[in-house]
């Protein structure tokens, strides 16, 4: 499984995560025409290189019309019918600078006029109008206004367009079949805006990001935009921390405030080669059950969930023999199982242990040999791979073919190398 993992230590913007997925992309040339030929008026990109405490990255400059959004300008003024002003707190920086401004503004239909007419599939259309959506609904509720009536400042908006337009595009071409991202740092603090101070994450960062992991990353100031907060909450599919990966590129993508710590967005590209999950151990001693009612108990227990059942022979108090049961299962399966030990055994103690597994990747294929299909299930990861036959299907076609159950399973395993002679 091929996943892309966002480090967000330092929060997220938009300009940020195109600058991180830039890096991942082989093609820098196609994605840089893809950009150019979006057909959003006045709007320009231009990769620059950037260092943030001695780490090289990049950062995606946006221009509309020329002018690079600056601190001052970072503040996408709203108004709504009632001619009160709002801002939009979409920006660049990692630090929100918010100024009145006699701009003219756009409103929702506006930005879908424009996202429909970009030249783009019907896919990452429909992936920038659904993110600028959550940024407008988020809006909407920190002002208390509709969507409708939420209305957009020029500048800022066609710079938040080609933010999130520059991510649609290259996680498109990235193409990974899962993304995860680690908690998002937000921040602390306060910030100027044009109402007062605000608290940090801004309203509208903080309604975008319910439901998902943050925190402050010990940093004072504002690290996450809406608009980063607003592609976070759309692509990622899972926040945790770093999977277990085989990681094959890295990607920094880097904000223009210096920090402490690296100002950046860190992109990573690998294959997952298998999995680590948590699961639990339950063990107990009995000397006292015949091994049908040890049978029975151990049949039980893996019809009702559990992952491996196993016994051990073992030497107990009063030189006794007896039976070492060893349970395997998920935490989540846990009181469960303990139940069934105690309801179907005679032990009166039970021990836990949990402890990480690692699992190789695995899938069934049915594949057609010259004595009948079988099904083969393969593992693979950490760089192994591993084909073994269901013995039903090699039992079956080895009965009706008159043939061992060894060349059965090797026709099975290797279907190119089906003539082995016994």
């Amino acid at each position: 499984m091929r996943i892309l993992y966002l480090d967000c230590g330092m929060g997220a913007a938009g300009d940020m995560l195109s600058a991180a997925l830039y890096e991942l992309i082989d093609d820098k040339k196609r994605f840089m025409e893809q950009l150019s030929a979006l057909g959003i008026e006045g709007v320009e990109y231009r990769p620059e290189k950037s260092v943030k405490c001695g780490i090289t990255g990049t950062h995606m400059t946006v221009t509309v019309h020329g002018e690079e959004e600056s601190e001052e300008m970072s503040a996408h003024h709203h108004e709504h019918e009632h001619e009160h002003h709002h801002e939009h707190e979409h920006h660049h920086e990692n630090e929100h600078h918010h100024e009145h401004g006699t701009h003219h503004h756009t409103s929702m239909n506006d930005i879908e006029n424009i996202v429909n007419a970009m030249n783009v599939s019907d896919k990452v259309k429909t992936d920038i109008r659904s993110v600028y959506r959550l940024i407008a609904e988020a809006e909407s509720h920190a002002h208390g206004a509709e969507v409708s009536q939420i209305h957009f400042h020029e500048v800022g908006q066609l710079d938040a367009v080609a933010d999130i337009a520059a991510v649609c595009i290259a996680i498109d071409m990235i193409s990974p079949d899962k993304i995860a991202a680690s908690p998002v740092a937000v921040g602390s603090g306060s910030v100027q805006c044009a109402h007062g101070i605000l608290p940090v994450p801004a309203p509208a960062t903080e309604f975008i990001l319910r439901g998902i992991p943050i925190e402050s990353g010990h940093m004072t100031g504002e690290l996450c935009t809406p608009t980063g907060a607003a592609l976070l909450k759309y692509f990622v599919n899972e926040f945790c921390e770093l999977p277990l990966m085989t990681v094959s590129r890295t990607g920094y993508g880097m904000g223009k405030k210096d920090f402490p710590r690296a100002n950046c967005v860190r992109a990573m590209i690998g294959d997952s080669g298998g999995k680590r999950d948590r699961i639990t151990e339950l063990s107990c001693n009995v000397d006292d059950m015949t091994a049908e009612e040890i049978g029975y108990a151990c049949s039980l227990l893996l019809e009702k969930g559990a992952k491996e059942v196993y016994t051990v022979p073992v030497g107990m108090k009063k030189s006794r023999p007896g039976t070492l049961i060893k349970v395997i299962c998920t935490e989540e399966d846990r009181e469960n199982i303990i139940g069934l030990i105690f309801g179907n055994t005679s032990t009166i103690g039970i021990r836990e242990a949990v402890m990480n597994r690692y699992v190789l990747d695995r899938h069934t294929q049915t594949v057609d040999t010259p004595y009948g299909q079988a099904r083969i299930k393969i593992s693979e990861g950490f760089g192994v791979k591993r084909i073994k036959p269901e013995y039903d299907d090699i039992a079956r076609n080895a009965e009706e073919c008159g043939i061992s159950y060894r060349l059965a399973a090797k026709a099975a395993c290797d279907p190119h190398e089906n003539e082995d002679k016994e």
